[in-house]
């Protein structure tokens, strides 16, 4: 199993974990994660899938509201559903930065 694979995983799990604890430096080490993974997961085939799948994940945690709103009705799993799609949207957006300008650089140079 490669480093790459292992972060994607680890995030995945503190993602999980932080929607349920609150950590303030939870959304840091996130982020951390998500450069390794944009660095060592993504290879130059796999980009344009991988960033339109990540602009539809992004999309969707903001389209999550009302769902929280919803959920919030019965009890607090709405707030804790909206903070794990958050926190992989953290580690996602990290992963998105970095594999986005590699791409640029590669468009570059051709």
């Amino acid at each position: 199993m490669k480093i790459g694979n292992i972060a994607f995983i680890v995030g995945l799990i503190v993602a999980v974990v932080g929607g349920v604890v609150d950590f303030s430096w939870f959304p840091l080490l996130l982020v951390i994660i998500g450069l390794i993974v944009g660095l060592l997961n993504i290879s130059g085939s796999e980009t344009k899938g991988f960033l339109i799948a990540c602009i539809a994940f992004l999309m969707a945690t903001t389209a999550i509201a009302p769902l929280e709103d919803a959920l919030n009705n019965f009890s607090s799993l709405g707030t804790v559903v909206s903070m794990i799609m958050y926190n992989i949207g953290y580690m996602v957006g990290a992963a998105t930065l970095i594999v986005a300008i590699k791409a640029l650089f590669e468009m570059a140079k051709d």
